[in-house]
C-alpha cells in the first residue's frame, strides 16, 4: 500500500528556509534516509509557506490568498510517498525522519499513487485540504463522482500532472513524533489542523501564476481548499 508522510515543523524555522546550513543539514539527513528507505517511491521538500497559494471556490468564483490555509504552529515542510507493506512499515520509515523529532509526521494511507519521472524546478504540489467531517468514502457514491470530475482535470492538465493520488479518511490517519527516543503515536491528523488533507497532486508549470491557474481546476468540495507550495529540486 501507498503511504503519503507530511512532514510537519516550525513554521519559518531556519531549517526551512532552503540556502541555509541548518536547511542543508536537514537536507543531508533526508538524503541519507532516501538512499535507504527503498519504500521511499517520491518526495521533496517545499519552499517556505510565505511563498505558498491557498486556492478556494465560492458561488462560482475562484478565490486566491496568499500564504497557507491556516495559521498554525507547525506546517507542511515536505512530503514523501512510501509504497510499503503494512502500516507497520510505514511507520518504522517516519520515525526516522528528522520531523518527527523535531515536529511531526502525519501518515495517510492512500487510496492512489501514481507519478512520472523526477522532481524538477518547475514542479508544485498541490494538496487538497476537506474540513473536518467532510471526507468522503472510498468507493461511495459520492467518491465516485468526484472520481469522474478528477479524471476531467487529469485530461485537460495532461503532461502538466506529474502525480497524484487521494487519500483514505482523517480516521486512518496517524500521527508520529519522537521524543527522547520514544515514538508516540496519536490517531488521526494532526490536530491543530482545522482542514485535513485529503488528497495531493504534482504540477508542472513554469512560474507561480501559472501553477495557481492550473490548480484553480482541480475539483474541491463546497468548503474545501488546494494548498499550493513549490517543489524544492536541489
Amino acid at each position: 500500500m501507498y503511504y503519503l508522510a507530511l512532514l510537519g515543523a516550525a513554521e519559518n524555522g531556519p531549517d526551512s528556509i532552503p540556502g541555509t546550513d541548518e536547511y542543508n543539514a536537514s537536507m543531508e539527513q533526508h538524503q541519507e534516509f532516501w538512499s535507504k528507505a527503498q519504500e521511499a517511491v517520491a518526495g521533496g521538500g517545499l519552499y517556505p509557506t510565505a511563498e505558498a497559494a491557498t486556492i478556494r471556490h465560492y458561488g462560482g468564483r475562484t478565490l486566491v490568498t496568499d500564504g497557507p490555509f491556516a495559521e498554525t504552529t507547525e506546517v507542511v515542510g515536505g512530503y514523501y510517498v512510501f509504497d510499503a507493506a503494512d502500516l507497520d512499515v510505514a511507520l518504522a520509515l517516519a520515525r526516522q525522519l528528522p520531523e518527527a523529532s523535531t515536529g511531526h509526521v502525519e501518515l495517510w494511507p492512500m487510496v492512489d499513487w501514481f507519478s512520472k519521472d523526477e522532481p524538477q524546478r518547475d514542479w508544485w504540489l498541490a494538496l487538497l485540504r476537506e474540513p473536518q467531517g467532510g471526507a468522503v468514502e472510498p468507493g461511495s457514491m459520492e467518491w465516485e463522482q468526484g472520481m469522474i470530475e478528477h479524471g476531467r482535470f487529469g485530461e485537460r492538465a495532461g503532461d502538466r500532472m506529474k502525480g497524484g493520488g487521494a487519500l483514505f479518511p482523517p480516521s486512518s490517519a496517524t500521527t508520529v513524533r519522537l521524543r527522547d527516543g520514544e515514538l508516540l503515536l496519536t490517531d488521526g491528523p494532526f490536530t491543530e489542523s482545522v482542514e485535513i488533507a485529503n488528497g495531493v497532486y504534482v504540477l508542472s508549470a513554469p512560474d507561480r501564476d501559472s501553477a495557481i491557474a492550473l490548480a484553480s481546476g482541480i475539483p474541491l468540495g463546497p468548503d474545501g481548499c488546494v494548498e499550493l507550495r513549490q517543489i524544492v529540486a536541489d
